[in-house]
């Protein structure tokens, strides 16, 4: 056998294995779980955020949120821009990827509020094994709105100080 026939059945090999990976994929995960989880948004670390946080799921997995915060129009703090990023499965990957789709452009206070069931909605549900996924998602986004809440209350106090003190 040739190494050029050798790689054709590699390659063969290979694509048999991601076919069969993505029918099991199908049987048990919602299009939209596959869709953010093969190609997921806003994924990265964004350079000089607002706020940002890390936090350690009860299943072993992190993520971590970066968030750039403007006022469109009005005085209510908007989510201008959002990241993530994680080192967990790709369950976890989907549920970043559709929380931070979710809330960009929202004001701080509506994103706040969203509750894993949402985003479990927005995903077509998943199996109870992963749910905690979608757990580890809100409370990263709601812990990074803190740390901004937290920031900013702290530079507010430091501008009203007497000068030279």
């Amino acid at each position: 056998m040739s190494d050029q026939e050798g790689t054709i059945d590699f390659e063969r090999l290979l694509e048999e294995i991601q076919r069969q990976l993505m029918e099991q994929a199908r049987a048990i995960y919602s299009p939209q779980v596959i869709e953010h989880a093969y190609n997921p948004r806003n994924l990265g670390r964004l350079e000089w955020p607002d706020a940002y946080q890390l936090v350690d799921g009860s299943c072993g997995d992190s993520m971590e949120m970066y968030l750039r915060v403007g006022a469109k129009g009005t005085q209510e703090e908007r989510i201008e821009e959002i990241t993530f990023t994680t080192d967990g499965c790709g369950t976890t990957l989907a549920c970043g990827s559709m929380l931070t789709t979710m809330v960009q452009g929202m004001s701080l206070e509506e994103a706040g509020q969203i509750e894993p069931e949402d985003l479990l909605d927005a995903l077509g549900g998943l199996p109870e094994a992963s749910v905690h996924c979608a757990s580890l998602a809100v409370t990263t986004l709601c812990e990074t709105i803190g740390c901004w809440y937290q920031r900013t209350r702290r530079q507010r106090r430091g501008s009203n100080a007497p000068q030279g003190e």
